[in-house]
């Protein structure tokens, strides 16, 4: 018998711990986001303000799945609205049910949500399109739960297919980035010697766990050189807006083996850094910052470039270089991958019909499940 409990405080959920970690590992595309410990450091420092319902699904009183959800008010274009969706807030691109069986686990999530108490003006599911976070699964558990779902686009994130070789992803370049990168790396030559540093700690588990927090204030001194250094919208390592937490989660990384921090030094000085997270060769890059009195001479394409190389060595999957600077991905990426949601608006809350209507006329619609 399927059953489904609700937990809204981030301390009871700590009970279940172990059952996450061991569902995680049979997550097909899991990310060290969907991890317990990564959610918890997030409601350390963001949960002020939405409410936690992540719902265990058990079978035979042991757990088969864990949907992850938060309600939270968002500011849209008709005014504020409470959404009942995942708890990734944009961290990463992807995101969905912890466990093997995500269709099941949705299902019985979603059917939990249409028999309680409604606390939410729009269920939107977003950050789908990647392995275990099928839209078609999220739309159909959706339709059989009672939820008329509108699937449109999130957002968009280049990646890299680390299939195949170096040398044949870098055939597949244009001849003018092959020259420049022969140029850049020419130019680092003559001015001394370059290195490339690469961390990832493997884990507590075997006994890897430094956070080398030499090699993280390196990163952190060189995001406030970059020219976003002076930002003031969070998208540095070192604004204060989140920099207690990426440091807090950097040791979280650490300590589960997911770290993955990469340096370019020029004669032990450091030029430029891309600061992520991987789990099972999937590497997800966070933040990238270089000097900004080296940027024209393309240290941070050179670093990229070596991060790439590497991952082909190592016989990782997937760099996703994450949403937004598209134009300046085209160089490295080998894919533009859309980023979807599925949402539903209650037909009785009058801002939630009037901002689907304005999707819709928007042409932004792009299927409707059947009635």
């Amino acid at each position: 018998m399927i059953c489904v409990s609700e937990i809204n405080q981030i301390e009871q959920l700590a009970e279940y711990r172990r059952a996450w970690a061991s569902l995680l590992d049979q997550t097909a595309g899991a990310s060290f986001f969907q991890s317990f410990e990564w959610l918890e450091t997030y409601w350390k420092h963001f949960g002020a303000g939405q409410k936690l319902r992540t719902l265990i699904v058990c079978s035979a009183g042991r757990p088969e799945g864990i949907l992850p959800l938060v309600v939270r008010r968002e500011s849209t274009r008709v005014g504020r609205l409470r959404v009942l969706t995942y708890p990734l807030d944009d961290w990463s691109s992807f995101y969905g049910p912890i466990g093997p069986d995500p269709a099941a686990t949705l299902a019985a999530g979603l059917e939990h949500v249409r028999r309680t108490e409604r606390d939410w003006d729009i269920l939107e599911l977003r950050w789908l399109g990647a392995a275990g976070t099928d839209t078609a699964q999220t739309e159909q558990a959706m339709h059989d739960a009672g939820f008329q779902a509108y699937r449109t686009v999130w957002d968009r994130t280049a990646v890299v297919n680390l299939e195949g070789t170096w040398d044949a992803y870098l055939a597949g370049r244009s001849r003018r980035w092959r020259r420049n990168l022969r140029h850049w790396e020419k130019r680092f030559a003559r001015q001394g010697k370059i290195s490339y540093v690469r961390y990832r700690p493997t884990g507590t588990a075997h006994e890897d766990a430094d956070p080398r927090w030499d090699l993280y204030d390196t990163c952190e001194q060189i995001a406030q050189r970059s020219w976003q250094g002076s930002s003031t919208s969070g998208t540095t390592l070192s604004h204060d807006s989140i920099r207690p937490f990426l440091r807090e989660a950097h040791a979280v990384a650490a300590a589960a083996g997911a770290v993955d921090l990469n340096l370019l030094l020029l004669d032990g000085r450091p030029l430029a850094f891309v600061y992520g997270y991987h789990y099972r060769g999937c590497t997800y890059g966070l933040r990238v910052g270089y000097d900004a009195g080296q940027s024209r001479d393309g240290a941070g394409n050179m670093l990229l470039a070596h991060v790439i190389r590497d991952s082909f060595q190592r016989g990782d999957r997937i760099y996703d270089m994450g949403i937004g600077s598209l134009d300046w991905k085209t160089r490295f990426r080998t894919a533009v991958v859309p980023i979807f949601r599925c949402s539903h608006f209650h037909p009785t809350v009058l801002r939630a019909q009037l901002l689907r209507l304005k999707r819709w006329s928007e042409g932004r619609r792009i299927a409707v499940m059947p009635q």
